[in-house]
């Protein structure tokens, strides 16, 4: 094995830490306070080349590989949470479906803007009543009686980049006899009509990073912005999660060390009984054991991604990954607000923060009990056959 990066890993590292840095680290705090949209960091990633990172440079991505989508994701979630989904989104959950599932008519059309930060996408598969349960559709799409097309009516909930988001990838329902083979993808303009938005939830973590629902009443798509064919949609969804979360996986990875990092460098400024904490065992011990579990997530994050890079079925590597550094991140952040002590209940530092956005990892792209669900039924299924 390998553990060497790329000259072009390298690069993707200098150039999200530095903008990490530079423009996103000053106005973190600030954003996740008021709930701000940060409009001007989304559009910077966009000049940087971060918004389709694994997007072909022919329609206008960066063509890197997912090591150096993990390695940005990391650097810039360590620095805000909030600003890293937007960006993974965009990349996980819009731009790579569109990669794989759109004809070159719909790349042109859709890809291209999104990739090079143009246009920002979100992507419409909970529900009121199906999150978890993906096969749950309620919203339908019905053949338009009157043109070439379908009409879309229904509801969906959560959706992280709604309320800015200029293109959409919906999965609803076209035949329900079917179950989940009756499940179709469609591209949607977002402003279009018959597409209105919900008000903005007001969260608990990732503040900035908005999210709302959204409502279909007589939308009318063609037959052009069906992604894939008709029935293709639940395939659509689950090979779309499988990179989404080693998207959220590196999110996960960013919050827990930009936690530990913080933590660590408090403890030795902090003194009690003469000298800093981190000389005490107690702490020493638990950043001992706080670097050892990211690095854990962490290579189990990198392997995941080499799999999806070579080409390789990753859906075990992807649930694990995502499992494992969600949990970490938990744990971490807690543990640096302990180390913090009072100072880490408090707005001033980093902590709380980094605390309240951990939780979501262990949400959103499939809980970690879904992720359970997905790792030993591939287990069971894999040891069955042999």
């Amino acid at each position: 094995m390998d553990f060497d990066f790329t000259e072009e890993h390298e690069h993707i590292r200098r150039t999200a830490r530095e903008f990490a840095a530079r423009s996103v680290a000053p106005v973190a705090a600030e954003i996740d306070k008021n709930a701000r949209f940060p409009a001007e960091l989304v559009a910077e990633m966009g000049e940087l080349g971060l918004m389709g990172i694994e997007v072909e440079p022919e329609w206008d991505g960066s063509g890197l590989d997912p090591i150096a989508y993990v390695i940005a994701m990391e650097e810039i979630s360590a620095a805000c949470a909030s600003t890293g989904v937007i960006m993974s989104v965009n990349n996980s959950l819009v731009c790579d479906p569109l990669r794989k599932w759109a004809n070159d008519a719909q790349k042109d059309k859709w890809l291209r803007p999104l990739a090079s930060g143009q246009k920002l996408g979100c992507f419409m598969l909970s529900e009121p009543e199906a999150g978890s349960d993906a096969a749950a559709q309620k919203t339908v799409a019905e053949v338009d009686p009157s043109g070439d097309g379908f009409v879309i009516n229904g509801v969906k909930n959560w959706i992280t980049n709604g309320p800015q988001a200029d293109v959409g990838i919906l999965m609803c329902m076209t035949d329900k006899a079917k179950g989940h083979r009756g499940i179709s993808a469609f591209i949607i303009d977002m402003n279009a009509p018959g597409v209105s938005r919900g008000h903005k939830d007001d969260k608990l973590g990732i503040r900035a990073s908005h999210s709302c629902q959204i409502f279909f009443t007589d939308h009318k798509v063609g037959r052009d912005q069906l992604l894939g064919e008709v029935g293709d949609g639940f395939k659509v969804a689950m090979s779309t999660l499988d990179c989404g979360r080693i998207g959220i996986a590196a999110q996960a990875l960013g919050i827990a060390r930009g936690a530990f990092e913080a933590a660590a460098r408090y403890a030795t400024e902090r003194k009690t009984f003469g000298k800093p904490i981190a000389d005490h065992q107690a702490i020493s011990f638990m950043l001992a054991d706080m670097a050892t579990e990211i690095d854990a997530a962490r290579l189990l994050t990198y392997r995941a991604a080499a799999l999806k890079a070579a080409g390789r079925r990753h859906s075990t590597e992807s649930a694990m990954c995502k499992l494992m550094a969600s949990e970490v991140a938990n744990k971490v952040a807690k543990n640096a607000v302990q180390i913090f002590g009072g100072n880490g209940y408090v707005t001033e530092y980093p902590a709380e923060r980094h605390y309240r956005d951990a939780k979501i990892t262990e949400i959103y792209e499939g809980t970690s009990e879904i992720q359970r669900v997905v790792i030993a039924s591939n287990i069971i299924r894999a040891i069955s056959a042999s």
